[in-house]
């Protein structure tokens, strides 16, 4: 059994790893609307999330700074297939392109699958991305997955040996273009992706972000992109004309 999380509490395959090459941004990169921005320092804003397992989550103050903290390390949340035990969700905010970044800290002790996870294009518990930033990387860790009605699957085009967690805030950011199925994951330096991946599966859904059975805390959100509609969505709009 895994410790309880160290901040809170005290205060086999092989995988072929491709170094991601230079992150060359386009000339004509798009200008997304602001779609969500939270430092979580607002109380009316915490309704706009959604954690699927409440009682891991809470809203709190970490050296003078207001989070968003996954504290809890057991979850009570079980998930239909393989995948994140630890998710929040933005509520009613669906998208296809967009650029999503943040602040985050691991709170758990150093070890090999230390980490953090980044959600998207969330249709359901049974459909969506997410990004797995983690300490070493094997075919579990330190990948962008698909879980498409069936447990996790790995569909990283490049990653690196590993994500290199410390006590410390990092940032994060994603980047998901539709037209071409890409995706790239960012971490502290921005210029350059530690991960990319092109699928085109699921077009649009939800974002949030948690871990897959860790903890951390996490502070200025920022979603920026182009607002879509879910196929549920879209049907229920049709019925109503």
């Amino acid at each position: 059994m895994k410790p309880a999380c160290l901040f809170h509490l005290l205060i086999p395959a092989v995988v072929v790893l491709c170094l991601p090459a230079m992150h060359a941004a386009a000339e004509d990169e798009p200008e997304f609307e602001l779609v969500v921005e939270d430092n979580f320092e607002k109380p009316e804003n915490h309704k706009q999330w959604q954690m699927l397992d409440p009682k891991s989550w809470q809203f709190t103050e970490v050296d003078g700074r207001s989070v968003l903290s996954q504290y809890a390390r057991k979850s009570e949340y079980k998930p239909p297939h393989r995948s994140p035990f630890h998710v929040a969700l933005l509520k009613e905010k669906s998208v296809g392109d967009f650029d999503m970044t943040a602040s985050v800290r691991s709170t758990v002790e150093d070890y090999g699958h230390r980490d953090a996870c980044l959600i998207f294009g969330f249709v359901d518990a049974a459909h969506f991305y997410y990004v797995h930033i983690g300490k070493k990387t094997d075919p579990h860790c330190n990948q962008i997955f698909l879980v498409n009605g069936a447990d996790r699957k790995a569909i990283s085009l490049t990653t690196t040996e590993g994500t290199n967690w410390s006590d410390d805030w990092h940032r994060v950011k994603i980047t998901r273009r539709t037209d071409t199925g890409r995706i790239e994951v960012f971490f502290d330096n921005f210029e350059k992706p530690i991960m990319t991946a092109e699928d085109k599966t699921l077009p649009a859904g939800r974002v949030g972000v948690g871990s897959f059975d860790d903890c951390a805390d996490w502070d200025d959100f920022e979603l920026r992109g182009t607002p879509a509609k879910l196929p549920e969505e879209k049907a229920a709009d049709a019925k109503d004309e």
